[in-house]
């Protein structure tokens, strides 16, 4: 009877390191490494569905610096307790600027083979028609694929590098979407 107790005590404590070695784990990986993400919203259509899932890197950026076209997920501006995925069009020292519905960094159009090809961009509160603005140190410009849904650097302004959570990593629901976001080119 004392063999059955002190096996059945034995699994118990096993059982339970490794639940804790795993939650160990996960927390690291969570913390430090990948966090998911879940789109909502209409704001990156037709390239970010409203219900898909993504995994959001959080540490290339500590090894090398964002690049243009890459997707971030950062901390809304007005309400930090909501996330925001948009694309980076403006880096550090940039010129933006909006005309005639087209986007211009550093006085050459911006080529955005993501979005259809007759789409103009509007401008806004904050990056207004015709007027270039530089973009400072540690801050980047944002702007959702869909335009005319999107609540982005347009209106707000820019998006400070501390508070972008990560760069969009592996897109992993639905499963006919699985894959990795991919890079863009804008030559």
């Amino acid at each position: 009877m004392f063999d059955l107790i002190k096996r059945i005590g034995t699994f118990f404590l096993d059982t339970i390191e490794t639940v804790v070695v795993a939650l160990a784990i996960f927390v690291v990986i969570y913390l430090f490494l990948v966090q998911p993400h879940q789109v909502k919203g209409s704001s990156m259509l037709p390239n970010f569905i409203d219900g898909e899932y993504i995994l959001t890197d959080k540490i290339s950026n500590r090894f090398k610096n964002y690049e243009l076209g890459d997707v971030i997920v950062f901390k809304a501006p007005k309400d930090h307790e909501i996330d925001f995925i948009k694309r980076i069009i403006g880096l550090p020292g940039d010129v933006v600027k909006i005309s005639a519905g087209k986007v211009y960094v550093n006085n050459t159009l911006l080529r955005e083979k993501y979005l259809p090809v007759d789409f103009t961009t509007n401008p806004g509160m904050f990056l207004r028609n015709d007027s270039d603005i530089i973009v400072p140190p540690n801050e980047y410009v944002v702007l959702g694929d869909n335009r005319n849904h999107s609540s982005d650097s347009r209106e707000w302004g820019f998006v400070k590098k501390e508070e972008i959570i990560g760069k969009a990593w592996f897109r992993y629901w639905p499963v006919s979407q699985v894959g990795f976001v991919p890079k863009i080119d804008y030559k």
